[in-house]
């Protein structure tokens, strides 16, 4: 007959994993700030029209202090490029992954789920399958954003397939200009803090996310306009995808666009968006602001 151990029989005596702090002020917390950057050596790299097919990560980890590649503390932005003819697999410790076809086109698979894709085209995939894409007779460039940082950090592993909330999607190109143009049909007013398109699904509704925790969008600005300065408490990587003399206020730093090139925007730091050029601005704008409008702290203010 088995003989039920005490706590102190184990042999293993857990009080000695407990760590005690008594800060006099615990929101003074160590971790290290989030820096304003622009990705430009990874863009150049992502273009160069001689590089392999393979992943580009922006990864800014050493500055954070991040034990995995990491973009932002909860996500990591990618280049995925593909040589003409070539195919390569993907698999991301994430509970989804999003892609924006910059340029090319091909097909993705995931599971039994395959669509095919084109440049302008959005679509996610659950996350920790393999993903075989394929690019046609052309190079193809896509930028892929998951939120492997905050599944790492958790100890954490994607949910398997049937389980996952996160569905395959794709939201075509053209599809996503029709409703630019009702976007702009309607009278704008002072409370926009942009002119956009979000992406969701039937699966996360009511949110408004493209995944859980992460909202995505493509932002606009008209040829000479300026975005009010605001501030919310979600990071957010900008890719500058089409403009012409395009800035960025953050705080007391001008940063300027430049296409393909991606930048962080820190959470909380008051920042603008400008359109001196002579055609309109367009971005893609991934956030981890899921994360806030679910914990009901989004924080967004014009000041």
């Amino acid at each position: 007959m088995a003989t039920k151990m005490k706590p102190s029989d184990a042999g293993d005596d857990h009080t000695a994993n407990a760590l005690y702090y008594d800060p006099a002020n615990a929101f003074d917390f160590r971790w290290p700030p989030v820096p304003r950057r622009q990705f430009l050596d990874e863009r150049e790299r992502a273009f160069d029209a001689e590089g392999p097919s393979g992943l580009i990560p922006l990864d800014a980890s050493d500055d954070l202090q991040i034990p995995c590649p990491a973009t932002t503390p909860s996500l990591l932005a990618q280049y995925l490029r593909l040589r003409g003819g070539d195919a390569f697999t993907t698999r991301q410790r994430a509970s989804g992954e999003v892609y924006y076809v910059m340029h090319g086109a091909g097909q993705s698979r995931n599971g039994a789920d395959t669509l095919a894709w084109g440049a302008g085209d959005v679509f996610c995939f659950a996350g920790g399958e393999d993903t075989v894409h394929e690019s046609g007779g052309a190079e193809c460039l896509l930028f892929c954003v998951n939120d492997a940082p905050l599944v790492v950090f958790q100890g954490l592993s994607p949910s398997p397939p049937g389980e996952t909330r996160v569905e395959t999607v794709h939201w075509p190109a053209l599809e996503i200009e029709r409703r630019l143009d009702t976007v702009y049909a309607r009278e704008r007013t002072e409370d926009e803090a942009g002119r956009a398109v979000l992406f969701s699904s039937r699966a996360l509704a009511p949110a408004r996310n493209i995944l859980p925790m992460m909202v995505a969008a493509i932002n606009t600005l008209e040829a000479g306009g300026d975005q009010r300065p605001h501030r919310h408490n979600g990071v957010a990587i900008t890719l500058a995808l089409e403009g012409e003399g395009v800035y960025s206020l953050i705080e007391d730093q001008r940063i300027d666009w430049l296409n393909g090139a991606a930048q962080v925007t820190p959470a909380t730091e008051l920042h603008s968006h400008h359109n001196r050029g002579g055609v309109r601005m367009r971005s893609l704008v991934i956030q981890d602001e899921g994360l806030h409008y679910y914990t009901r702290t989004p924080g967004f203010s014009w000041d």
